[in-house]
């Protein structure tokens, strides 16, 4: 009696256990459950409009976004290179994330496929229309940390006394602030928090801000820096307007621009570029053979850093040229080779990352630190010297180019990324040439 009586102990408290487990396991399942009913629930009430809808009211802003670099967000080729390579290495966490902003309002509503060809309109579409005008809150700065509403089919913007046949308006001063910009043009590395773009910050700490000059302000009128009042027509029958914000917004990506044939797209880049920064010579002497050049570069024009965005492949360089009276060059730097790429004694403006191990990387998913950020704040400049000796024989008068030389990415990554090796184009950001 006594050994029945004991496992008869057993097998209840074995019983109780079980049970115990699968209730548990129950729970979860049906937590599991209400989780992804909440999640379906909150999508069914997020939608979208396609861009090609705001065309029949809105063609001048309509023709103006095509000739962004938002409705090729998702599909310019470079970046989904480098989106697929950062899935097949660091996993599809990471290029989701990517994808994020890049198919900005479709990653609210779906799971961007790993064939891209099998993506869907929306996702194409890159940062629709629908996706900024439905905006109702940045909970903060980065990595498009938003609140959107849809349902109601209102669409928000800078204009007060908006009103509109075929949807609800209303007022958004979220729409007026550089936090709106900053929602996706700040990012965050998903893991670490490390900065890999941060023109928000920049222009924070800048005298741009401090004057309540915003991102809006330049790259959403119709020329380089702030060029206002802009008068004009938002929509079709609408009252024409002392100033309305073009949607160009075009920053200096001249490389996509061209590569796609965005001729518009790139004269707008282009434009900016020329106009962002200075170029003077401080001293130039020359003592028997050797020759001494110092250089001031300013940034005159960006209420961000010079370069800024995702300023590991951005290049920003200083060329100097110096030529005898038979047009010999006696000194050269910030030439290209043949293969399209700089010298490593270059004096180069971007940012350098180090992985884990403490070494470079150009793979920002690697990067865990800053090695290096050799950049030039707004209204802020450097000075580069330049020592060389002349060879001998060589006779003046010389002649001295100085080129500060941009260009959106290293020829080397995009050989890396596309088959077809296409040349990134250089862009003379401003010049200057002396004689003595």
């Amino acid at each position: 009696m006594h050994k029945r009586f004991r496992s008869l102990i057993g097998f209840i408290f074995f019983s109780v256990i079980l049970f115990s487990l699968l209730t548990l396991q129950s729970c979860a399942k049906k937590s599991e459950e209400v989780a992804d009913k909440e999640e379906d629930k909150k999508s069914q009430t997020i939608s979208f409009e396609m861009p090609e809808a705001c065309r029949g009211c809105h063609p001048i802003i309509f023709s103006q976004w095509q000739a962004s670099l938002h409705p090729v967000a998702f599909i310019d080729p470079l970046y989904w290179a480098e989106a697929e390579l950062a899935g097949k290495e660091a996993g599809e966490k990471v290029r989701n994330f990517c994808h994020s902003c890049h198919a900005a309002a479709a990653t609210m509503l779906e799971t961007i496929p790993a064939d891209a060809t099998k993506a869907s309109p929306l996702a194409k579409s890159g940062v629709p229309c629908d996706l900024c005008h439905t905006i109702t809150k940045v909970k903060k700065i980065g990595n498009k940390d938003i609140e959107v509403e849809t349902e109601s089919g209102t669409k928000r913007g800078p204009y007060k006394d908006s009103y509109s046949p075929y949807h609800l308006t209303e007022y958004s001063e979220i729409h007026t602030k550089a936090e709106f910009c900053a929602a996706c043009h700040n990012v965050y590395h998903p893991t670490n928090g490390l900065p890999i773009e941060n023109p928000y910050g920049e222009w924070k700490e800048s005298p741009y801000a401090k004057q309540g000059i915003v991102c809006q302000d330049c790259h959403m009128t119709p020329g380089p820096q702030v060029t206002k009042p802009n008068p004009g027509q938002v929509a079709v029958g609408g009252p024409t307007r002392e100033h309305y914000y073009t949607h160009s917004t075009i920053g200096g990506n001249i490389f996509i621009t061209k590569l796609l044939g965005n001729e518009t797209g790139y004269q707008i880049a282009a434009e900016r570029l020329r106009s962002a920064a200075k170029i003077e010579i401080l001293d130039l002497k020359k003592n028997d053979n050797q020759m001494t050049l110092k250089v001031k570069i300013e940034n005159i024009g960006a209420g961000h850093y010079l370069p800024t965005g995702l300023t590991v492949m951005r290049q920003m360089w200083v060329k100097v040229q110096v030529t005898d009276s038979r047009g010999q060059i006696v000194y050269l730097s910030g030439e290209l080779d043949k293969k399209g790429n700089l010298p490593d004694d270059t004096r180069i403006f971007n940012t350098v990352y180090a992985d884990k191990n403490g070494n470079p990387t150009e793979k920002v998913w690697e990067a865990t630190k800053i090695l290096k950020d050799k950049r030039i704040p707004p209204k802020g400049y450097v000075v580069e010297e330049f020592n060389f000796s002349i060879p001998t024989g060589s006779k003046g008068p010389f002649k001295v180019y100085v080129g500060l030389l941009y260009r959106s990415a290293p020829q080397h990554i995009v050989d890396k990324l596309l088959k077809d090796k296409p040349k990134v184009p250089v862009i003379e950001m401003t010049t200057l040439t002396r004689t003595f």
